[in-house]
Formats: structure tokens, C-alpha cells, sequence
């Protein structure tokens, strides 16, 4: 074989080695919530790739598989082209034709396994573990066709690995288990009680801690008339004293801005204007306050907080009329506290 279609073959192989590598780590580190929900809005592709963890053994077997194969090639097609190619340069610089063929024989392997590892293991990889649902939806579909035709040579590969781990005890699992609810857990909990695996403080304590993302915040409302407040126009120094009377370090503002937004002031803004000499008035050192309703769940308020930079959220209820505040500090407490 001459070394334009060596060439040819060893990018092919390359090429095949990196598929078979990114489809592996992308199925094993893809989130299966998010591959189904993409599925659920029809796509196919993100389907395909939910089938492939189903069968995440089979999946697997596939991938080792056709890695085997392309390191194989490259073995017996890729490097016996490079060192064909090789030993006539090593012979004309003057080495005898034994040490010629070595020397051929060593660069040839040493460029075939630098261009396995980097080309077709560690940038396919690196790829696929950044993205992996991304990966899986592009990779999934064209290795479920292989999957499919060799489906035989992989059941028995996949067989013979299970029988070898049920002789050291180990039990084999066919899919990559899904994360266990709420509900799931909670039942888990009140059987382990009725066994008396764990006490009665240990259930109420996980109980809590499961029902915890799922209350609503409307228990962890600070009432409007608890608010503490300054009108947008106070001064540094009035935020300051403010803060110093009551112990909070953010205040609310009185009123909406023009948007129609709620906002607060944190008390470090006010000492740091104070320090700069600037003639700046509460509204101008103002921060957003995003609103929430009542039945917002605990889990929901704090991912929405800081998706918006916010250590409070303005409470409305169902007619969308201000009830009060909530804090971040608050909601993460409930969510972390052991009672």
C-alpha cells in the first residue's frame, strides 16, 4: 500500500477511533432529564441517544468495540506504511538496513500512537465530555445504526462480560440507574423507619428535608409591615443610619421605578458613595427586586434570586398586590437548616 492511500486509511481510522470515543463518554456523561425533554419537543435525534443509555451496557460493548477495531487497523494497515516509507530515508542517512528498519519500525510507532492518543482519543473525548448532550444528539443517531447491525457480536461480548462478573459477585446492571424522585426517596425513608433502620428524629429530619424545595415561600414572607424602608431620594447617610437602627444591610425602596420594579439598596453602596463624596441619592444606588408569587416553591425562588443577582424577592399574591419581602438568606436556610 502506498502512502497516499495509507494516508487515506489512517485518517479514516482516526476518524472512526474519535467516534466510537465521543459517543462513549458523551452517553455516560449526558443528563438524561435534559436529553428527554429535547426528546419531548420531538426531537429525534435526542431520542435516539435516550434509547442508547437504555441499553448502556450494549452501548458500551459498541464503543469498545469499534475502538478495538480502528486500534487494530492502525496497527496492522497505518503503521506498516509509515515504516515502509521511513526506511529508505533512515537507510540514506547511512544507517545499515537492520538498524534501517528499526529506526523505520520506532518513528512509524511513535507517530501512529501520538496521532491515536491525541487525534483519535483525547480531543474526541475532551470534546464530548464538554458537551455531552449536545455530542449525544449528534454522535447517537449513527451509532444506534451500528449498534443495530452488530447487535449480535455485542450481545455476546455483553454476556460474556456478565458472566465473568457474576463469578467474582458482582451483579450486572443493564442501564445507568435514573436519579431517584422525591417521592421515591420519602417512601424509601418511611419503609427504612418500619424496619427500624433509622429513628424517628432521622425520618422527620429527612422528610423535612425533602418537602423543603417544594413549600411554598409564603411562610417566609416578612410582612409589609415589617418592611424596612427609605424613599428614593434619602441620602447616603440616611440608607446608613437606616441600617445601623434596624440591622439590615439591604432596605427597601418606597415606591416602583419607572418600569414598575421594586428595588433596595445595599448599605456598603451607601458607605462607598459617602466615601467618594458623591452626591448620590438611594435611588441612584437602587438594585432590581424581582417579584414572586406566593406559591412559588422554596427550590424555585432561590434558583430565580440567583439566576437575577437578587438576595430578596418581592412576594405578590394571586391579584398580584404586594404581601412583602423574602430573602435569600431565608430561603436557603429552609432549604439547608436541620431541624
Amino acid at each position: 500500500m502506498n502512502l497516499a492511500l495509507g494516508g487515506v486509511v489512517t485518517l479514516a481510522l482516526l476518524a472512526g477511533n474519535g467516534f466510537f470515543v465521543a459517543t462513549e463518554f458523551a452517553l455516560v456523561a449526558a443528563k438524561r432529564p435534559r436529553l428527554e425533554r429535547a426528546a419531548a419537543r420531538g426531537s429525534r435525534a435526542a431520542g435516539t441517544a435516550v434509547a442508547g443509555i437504555d441499553e448502556l451496557t450494549l452501548t458500551l460493548a459498541g464503543a469498545q468495540l469499534g475502538i478495538t477495531m480502528c486500534s487494530l487497523g492502525l496497527g496492522l494497515v497505518s503503521e506498516p506504511v509509515f515504516a515502509e516509507t521511513l526506511r529508505p530515508l533512515a537507510h540514506a542517512a547511512g544507517l545499515p538496513d537492520g538498524a534501517s528498519h528499526a529506526v523505520a519500525f520506532v518513528l512509524a510507532l511513535a507517530l501512529v500512537t501520538f496521532l491515536h492518543m491525541v487525534v483519535g482519543e483525547m480531543a474526541p473525548k475532551s470534546w464530548a465530555i464538554t458537551a455531552p448532550e449536545r455530542s449525544a444528539t449528534i454522535l447517537g443517531p449513527p451509532f444506534r445504526v451500528f449498534s443495530i447491525v452488530m447487535r449480535p457480536a455485542l450481545a455476546a461480548l455483553n454476556g460474556g462480560t456478565n458472566l465473568l462478573l457474576r463469578a467474582i459477585g458482582v451483579r450486572p446492571t443493564a442501564t445507568r440507574e435514573a436519579p431517584r424522585t422525591p417521592e421515591q426517596l420519602r417512601n424509601i425513608a418511611v419503609e427504612s423507619r418500619r424496619l427500624g433502620l433509622i429513628g424517628e428524629t432521622d425520618l422527620t429530619l429527612l422528610t423535612a428535608a425533602l418537602d423543603a424545595p417544594r413549600a411554598p415561600l409564603a411562610s417566609l414572607v416578612v410582612p409589609v409591615a415589617d418592611i424596612v424602608s427609605v424613599p428614593a431620594d434619602a441620602t447616603p447617610q440616611e440608607v446608613i443610619d437606616t441600617a445601623a437602627r434596624t440591622g439590615r444591610i439591604r432596605i427597601m425602596l418606597r415606591g416602583f421605578d419607572r418600569s414598575g420594579r421594586a428595588r433596595m439598596v445595599h448599605v456598603r453602596d451607601a458607605y462607598l458613595a459617602r466615601a467618594r463624596g458623591r452626591d448620590a441619592r438611594a435611588g441612584e444606588l437602587a438594585h432590581p427586586v424581582p417579584a414572586m408569587p406566593l406559591a412559588t416553591p422554596v427550590g424555585e425562588a432561590v434558583a430565580t434570586l440567583r439566576a437575577q443577582h437578587s438576595h430578596l424577592g418581592l412576594a405578590v399574591d394571586a391579584e398580584g398586590r404586594v404581601t412583602g419581602v423574602v430573602s435569600l438568606d431565608d430561603l436557603l436556610t429552609t432549604l439547608l437548616a436541620v431541624r
